[in-house]
């Protein structure tokens, strides 16, 4: 099933965000530092992580016991769907120790963007105390605005994307840029499309299920794409990837990395392109990386 988008913002919101992050990232003097110094930015903050045992549910009912009742309440019904938990009373993040921890550096930034934005944090700390709960506009609001915070700081402004200008448009270029930043290839995967100055889309499928109308499939977990890539094919809308699919030839069954295979990709214009396509499989999900044939350069063409 593809994920809601988790990131959209508008140009005020984004503004205020990387403001605070900029704040983070200078206070914690982590610019060019690698990978990025998660720990130096919490402290700057002053935010505290918990114990690593303390996102168990027990252990946090245990942690929050002095607190009122209600509280204790709406947090336990809190951690069964998320992966961290920011405590704005007590300025201490909570995170799930049992994911990697690549992913755990995004959480902790994602939890340190509600510190840092003055209006999450007012408003955590005062329905931290209270029987209600934040409107569901105003809390995805703040989610998108937390993961922005988090994606800048983590890749460091700009910098994941100039680094990344420097290497070949391949998977391979992202399997070594992200571990530089502490990254999951999850996240820099996402940030690589989004961020590349040439046309290229990732598809982020869920593992290759069998079923027997068409075989191999991979739902799709999200898709996103350079401006380029958009400008030239607009936003791919697929919900699975099967062997009947021009990205099914690409699926990694049974390897861990399929290598740039040609594929067919219409543009906006209902022209079929040529295009080159490959795979990486995580162990938690597939990577597709699709880019036209022509962002190769002559070089490549001539060889």
């Amino acid at each position: 099933m593809v994920k809601t988008d988790d990131s959209s913002i508008d140009p005020e919101q984004q503004r205020a965000v990387h403001d605070a992050a900029r704040r983070a990232l200078d206070r914690a003097s982590a610019w060019g530092v690698f990978p990025t110094p998660i720990g130096d930015i919490l402290s700057a903050a002053k935010l505290r992580v918990a114990p690593t045992s303390a996102f168990d549910p027990r252990r946090i009912l245990a942690y929050i016991a002095d607190k009122a009742e209600r509280s204790a309440s709406a947090l336990k019904s809190a951690i069964s769907k998320v992966l961290g938990i920011y405590d704005a009373g007590e300025s201490v993040i909570h995170i799930d120790n049992t994911v990697h921890a690549s992913k755990q550096n995004f959480l902790k930034l994602h939890e340190a963007g509600h510190h840092e934005m003055p209006t999450h944090r007012k408003l955590f700390r005062l329905f931290q105390d209270c029987e209600k709960h934040l409107d569901p506009d105003i809390a995805d609001a703040f989610e998108r605005e937390a993961n922005n915070f988090a994606r800048y700081v983590l890749f460091q402004g700009d910098t994941f994307r100039d680094v990344a200008a420097d290497h070949p448009l391949e998977i391979k270029s992202v399997l070594k840029i992200a571990p530089d930043f502490g990254a999951s290839i999850y996240a820099s995967c996402r940030e690589y499309a989004r961020t590349h100055r040439r046309a290229c889309a990732v598809y982020i499928l869920e593992k290759v299920a069998f079923c027997a109308e068409t075989g191999a499939r991979a739902d799709v977990r999200r898709i996103e794409v350079s401006r380029e890539y958009e400008r030239q094919f607009g936003r791919p809308t697929e919900t699975a990837i099967t062997l009947r699919h021009s990205l099914g030839k690409v699926l990694p069954i049974g390897r861990k990395m399929t290598r740039a295979t040609p594929v067919s990709v219409t543009d906006r214009n209902g022209y079929a392109r040529e295009c080159l396509a490959e795979a990486f499989d995580t162990t938690f999900n597939i990577i597709v990386l699709v880019y036209p044939v022509q962002e190769l350069g002559s070089r490549l063409k001539a060889s």
